[in-house]
């Protein structure tokens, strides 16, 4: 699905099925270096139980017009722009899921507009979201062996080898595939990898955009960490979960807990949403 949004062209996946803006809509938002694919199986779930469904890719992203936007706030408010294109308008017809750089903005987005959000799902997600200056130096000068540290970081032991979780995968390649055509689609406008791992180490938000959310009263909040997490470990979410009163469930997996643990991750959204 195409959307004019802010005066550029904008994509979501709408999980197989055609759009209804009279549904309640679940928005998946990605993380850096990602696009919508990271959604498949939660997405096509959802719009098929109900629901509508927009898996987006961010700016500059996957099938999103570049440039990207320059911080969490913006992205928030794109966000929002989106649902406006796609005719969501009613109250609480929102449910925002959001993986890592993505579990930011949806707080964001959801922050800006808490009237029309009835659920906030934050995955693999951490405030404040630092990035060592190691990584984001390597990010700029030697962006294919960022990828590369950042992709082992990701997955937990129990995905180092092929046909884990399933006949054809390959969590790793398939990662670190995705994020190297991510940066490659970006080059006519710079380093999508130092850009996106910015966004998040730059992201000071937080505690006014929990603020907004909770005193909303109707947004309810719940966190799905990955207990073997290297990148945003569960104790990096103590703040985010006592400032949001979230409820908070973990799953036997690392940074990737939608590719770790697919079935898992399904159901613990699926209790997040009801």
């Amino acid at each position: 699905m195409t959307l004019d949004v802010q005066g550029r062209q904008a994509y979501a996946y709408t999980g197989g099925k055609r759009f209804d803006a009279a549904l309640p809509c679940v928005v998946f938002i990605h993380g850096a270096l990602h696009d919508h694919s990271v959604w498949t199986l939660l997405a096509r779930h959802f719009a098929h139980h109900g629901r509508s469904v927009l898996a987006v890719d961010l700016p500059g992203h996957g099938r999103g017009a570049g440039p990207a936007l320059a911080d969490v706030a913006s992205l928030g408010g794109w966000i929002n722009a989106v649902l406006d294109a796609a005719g969501v308008t009613a109250a609480g017809a929102v449910s925002l899921v959001g993986h890592s750089m993505g579990s930011l903005i949806a707080l964001e987005a959801a922050a800006q507009a808490p009237a029309r959000v009835a659920r906030l799902v934050m995955v693999g997600t951490a405030w404040p979201m630092k990035v060592s200056d190691a990584l984001l130096n390597t990010s700029r000068e030697r962006p294919r062996a960022a990828m590369a540290m950042v992709n082992a970081f990701s997955h937990s032991t129990t995905a180092g080898k092929p046909s884990y979780p399933g006949p054809g995968a390959w969590l790793h390649g398939g990662n670190l595939a995705l994020m190297e055509r991510m940066q490659d689609g970006y080059a006519a406008f710079g380093n999508l990898f130092e850009h996106d791992f910015l966004v998040c180490d730059r992201y000071q938000g937080a505690p006014e955009a929990a603020a907004k959310v909770t005193a909303a009263g109707q947004v309810r909040t719940h966190l799905i960490l990955g207990a073997k997490d290297a990148m945003t470990p569960p104790k990096a979410a103590k703040q985010l979960t006592e400032m949001l009163g979230a409820r908070v469930q973990t799953l036997p997996a690392g940074h990737s807990l939608m590719s770790e643990a697919p079935e898992g991750m399904l159901n613990a959204l699926k209790a997040a949403l009801d």
